[in-house]
């Protein structure tokens, strides 16, 4: 062992191997202070560095945890005392960003939020968004696919990533940095390494695609009684918006109720509704976005789609909006409490939430399920507090109840946030097993000692 610690240390220097108390300073993740756990913490600088590290633990099977911003929710980061956690929070430089191209080159240990006001000054916008856009960083939103707020305009991550350089689990470099939006030269390698939590490989460089930084933006939170409005407000906003509704957030009543009473103070529309949705477009034009928002907005009110309304006339007002839905943080505070985030069509929706609360109710009678998400992206986020004793088979009860009823409706386990440890024995019920076996195949391919964040996602055995 102290041959390898050797090793890594004349690969990234002695002050970048971390052992010891030095591992157990650090958190375990954003949601867990415990002491992480790991046979050491390597902090390389560059691209050659994860290389040589990559190279320096295939050449003696030793595990590796890649690690980002420890953001994830589903233990995609857990490591052992058995690993080599391998954390580019150092490789965190902007390289390059062409306003022209609209284009930008970033390692990926860059935080998304210094990414977003470095492109800003350019008069350029990066549409990648989510709550965690303090912490998390690039390399890990390319590894997780992540969502976030902008999905139902811009896409996923992916649809962001032109290129990326990554590093294979014996060292190779594969340097795939590509600048155009449009590039058939074959395979395009990059959508091996997006979305598979860093077990085929350790993203080091990405090439982001930009847009023009929008100059208008118009926000409203509304009030509505019934599912099917929020659907048809959805198609309305849609349509005579034409194309700029860049968020669409639904709020269930009890999630839009409980954290406005936590958060105190008078909410910015009455509770006691079934569902409140923030929604907001991005345009070029001020005034004349500002006109057509009120004007769509007015038209559903007259319609009866929206029960009531509320414009904010602040940019403190906007932010108050967007703090309830973003204000989940308020609900974690009773334990034990679970985290989901799955996906399913819009329009099975109601009939998924239903099937949930019951199974809830039948087994935890004063459970607290609190329900929001992305809906015009099929997202919905559940938060389940059973409030019973914290029984050894707890967590894998609720599992069950949150998943099994997706399964009629073709849903998936994750809508953006992985699958890491936490839901992988789950997986079948949203994959074939040809589709699975496939996945084995592209692992044992490209990882064939198994090193890089073994047991994460799948695992290997049938």
């Amino acid at each position: 062992m102290s041959a390898l610690l050797e090793a890594l240390r004349a690969a990234v220097g002695s002050d970048n191997v971390l052992t010891g108390h030095e591992v157990a300073a650090r958190a375990r993740n954003y949601w867990d202070p415990a002491p992480l756990e790991a046979l050491a913490v390597v902090r390389p600088r560059n691209t050659q560095q994860v290389s040589a590290v990559l190279s320096i633990c295939h050449a003696r099977g030793q595990s590796v945890v890649p690690h980002g911003g420890r953001t994830g929710v589903c233990d995609g980061d857990r490591a052992s005392t058995r690993d080599v956690v391998l954390a580019l929070e150092a490789m965190n430089a902007i390289e390059e960003i062409d306003p022209i191209g609209r284009t930008a080159v970033v390692q990926a240990g860059c935080v998304l939020q210094s990414i977003q006001e470095a492109v800003e000054r350019h008069g350029l916008y990066l549409p990648l968004d989510l709550g965690a856009r303090g912490s998390c960083t690039i390399g890990g939103n390319v590894a997780t696919n992540a969502g976030g707020i902008n999905v139902i305009r811009y896409g996923m991550t992916r649809a962001l990533v032109l290129g990326l350089e990554a590093v294979l689990a014996d060292g190779t470099v594969v340097s795939s940095l590509n600048r155009m939006l449009k590039n058939n030269s074959g395979y395009d390698l990059k959508h091996l390494f997006i979305g598979s939590e860093g077990t085929l490989g350790v993203v080091t460089r990405v090439v982001l695609a930009l847009e023009e930084r929008p100059t208008s933006s118009n926000c409203a939170l509304v009030a509505l009684d019934e599912f099917a409005d929020v659907v048809q407000l959805l198609k309305h906003m849609t349509r005579t918006l034409g194309g700029s509704l860049s968020a669409y957030e639904v709020m269930w009543g009890g999630f839009f109720r409980d954290v406005a009473a936590a958060q105190g103070g008078q909410p910015p529309l009455a509770v006691g509704h079934e569902y409140y949705v923030v929604l907001e477009a991005q345009g070029s034009d001020d005034e004349l976005d500002a006109e057509r928002f009120e004007r769509s907005l007015a038209a559903a009110l007259a319609d009866g789609l929206v029960a009531d309304a509320v414009m904010p006339k602040s940019q403190g007002e906007r932010d108050r909006i967007w703090a309830i839905r973003e204000g989940f943080g308020e609900l974690l505070r009773e334990q034990p409490v679970f985290m989901y985030d799955v996906g399913l069509p819009i329009a099975h929706m109601p009939d998924y939430v239903a099937e949930l609360q019951r199974r809830l109710e039948r087994q935890w009678p004063q459970n607290r399920c609190h329900v929001f998400g992305h809906i015009g992206d099929g997202n919905l986020h559940v938060f389940v507090a059973p409030r019973c004793e914290p029984l050894p088979q707890l967590h894998e009860a609720v599992d069950r109840a949150v998943y099994e009823p997706l399964v009629p409706f073709a849903g998936a386990i994750s809508a953006e946030h992985g699958i890491g440890l936490e839901k992988k024995r789950w997986l079948p019920l949203s994959r074939s097993a040809s589709e699975i076996a496939l996945m084995r195949q592209l692992k044992r391919s490209l990882d064939p000692q198994n090193i890089l964040n073994p047991g994460k996602v799948i695992d290997l055995r049938e």
